[in-house]
């Protein structure tokens, strides 16, 4: 029986069946299902933006439980836990014992955590809240990726990009949504969000039809790699891998978090102005994202991770000397070059260690997210002691790391040899 999503692949030409070389009816597998990387991408938008907003509020629940900064980095803390550190875990179960259904499931988490939050009458439940919320991150993030990755049709650095991009708009709608709903409403107006976590559940029991019934799609793209290297060799890549991924999200982290008082700071902005600025630099994030993943499946992802993170240094240089107008030029640069890194980092590492694909996604989007928090704190003492104007000086050596990609392998060429 064809589900909803299938019926639409193949009304656009997206399922084909396209036989591997040397393979008989078996062997055969599908093209790129734009139906599903464009589902998959807006369930991403729906479960990063409920993360957001559970971020933005957190000045009205400072108030109505009058909480202390060191309880809120307990809420964060406690939703970093299970959002970050459980996610290379799912991942790795996942590996070998795939769950078509968990991804609703994991929404699900989602959905009941959001409902505790809105009645939650205590601090203590506050904590279960995001902590179940965290959870249903930890989920859907290996096992989206795997879905991306399956419905790619071999452009895997494209289909990482539309998933990703549905992430990044929906962080940024977190803070909007707060501001326009939660805030002004309070606590309760939180349980409106579930709605759309119900949503991205059915969205998702849709694609989990979809992934149950293609398991010949799961087989061949979970061969489908290098294995030709050394275990020394791929420790070392798997090493670079992950100091190339600490310099790009301490360096978003300074942005992220510290750009609108940077500005107000140095340029004496009002907040509204410094926040355009900081939504001009998101909205480049957003491009780049678009950008690196076809670069990478044309050009080859070790260029685009040389040219994403040291060809950034430059900019990023400049940024701490630059008047108003060029921070301002600067910043898109840096967001659209900068931001076209992890698609290829993510699908290189994949192709590094075949058959982990939730194990690589689940890793490389959980130590993201934990240096998200780690930086942001790390950055903030720094600025408390120093200025947040030389905490831009110290952040712009950062993607000089990216030297480290000379130790990469070539797996184009390996895998031509």
């Amino acid at each position: 029986m064809e589900t909803s999503l299938d019926k639409r692949a193949m009304a656009s030409g997206g399922t084909a069946p396209a036989s591997v070389p040397g393979g008989g009816p078996a062997a055969k597998v599908q093209r790129t299902v734009y139906s599903v990387l464009g589902a998959i991408s807006f369930s991403h938008l729906l479960n990063d933006m409920i993360q957001s907003l559970i971020l933005a509020i957190y000045p009205m629940l400072k108030s109505n439980f009058s909480l202390s900064f060191g309880q809120i980095g307990l809420i964060t803390l406690t939703y970093q836990i299970t959002a970050s550190m459980l996610q290379p875990l799912v991942g790795s179960y996942t590996d070998k014992h795939p769950k078509p259904y968990s991804l609703p499931v994991g929404m699900g988490f989602t959905l009941v955590g959001l409902l505790l939050m809105s009645v939650a009458p205590s601090f203590g439940v506050l904590l279960i809240a995001a902590a179940l919320v965290g959870c249903g991150s930890s989920v859907f993030h290996p096992e989206s990726s795997r879905v991306a990755r399956m419905a790619s049709g071999g452009q895997h650095g494209l289909a990482q990009s539309l998933f990703q991009v549905g992430g990044n708009a929906g962080s940024s709608l977190g803070p909007l949504l707060a501001a326009l709903i939660v805030i002004p409403h309070g606590q309760r107006s939180i349980a409106w969000f579930s709605l759309a976590a119900l949503v991205g559940m059915v969205i998702l029991t849709q694609i989990g039809r979809w992934y149950k019934q293609n398991p010949l799609v799961k087989k061949a793209r979970a061969q489908v790699g290098h294995a030709t290297l050394s275990r020394r060799q791929v420790m070392l890549a798997m090493s670079v891998l992950v100091m190339l991924v600490f310099s790009k999200y301490f360096y978003l982290a300074s942005i992220n978090s510290y750009f609108t008082f940077y500005l107000i700071d140095k340029f004496h902005l009002p907040v509204q102005a410094a926040q355009i600025h900081l939504f001009v630099f998101l909205a480049a994030v957003a491009a780049g994202t678009i950008i690196g993943g076809p670069i990478g499946d044309r050009i080859g992802r070790k260029y685009v991770i040389w040219v994403s993170i040291l060809g950034v240094a430059p900019f990023t240089l400049l940024l701490p000397y630059a008047n108003l107008f060029w921070t301002g030029v600067l910043t898109v640069v840096i967001g659209v070059v900068l931001a076209s890194a992890f698609s290829a980092i993510l699908v290189y590492a994949q192709e590094l260690i075949p058959g982990k694909v939730g194990m690589i996604a689940g890793l490389f989007f959980g130590f993201a997210f934990g240096l998200g928090g780690i930086g942001a704190a790390v950055l903030g003492q720094l600025a408390d002691a120093t200025s947040i104007e030389y905490v831009y000086k110290v952040c712009s050596f950062l993607p000089l790391l990216g030297m480290l990609t000379v130790l990469l392998p070539d797996l184009e060429k390996k895998a031509k040899a």
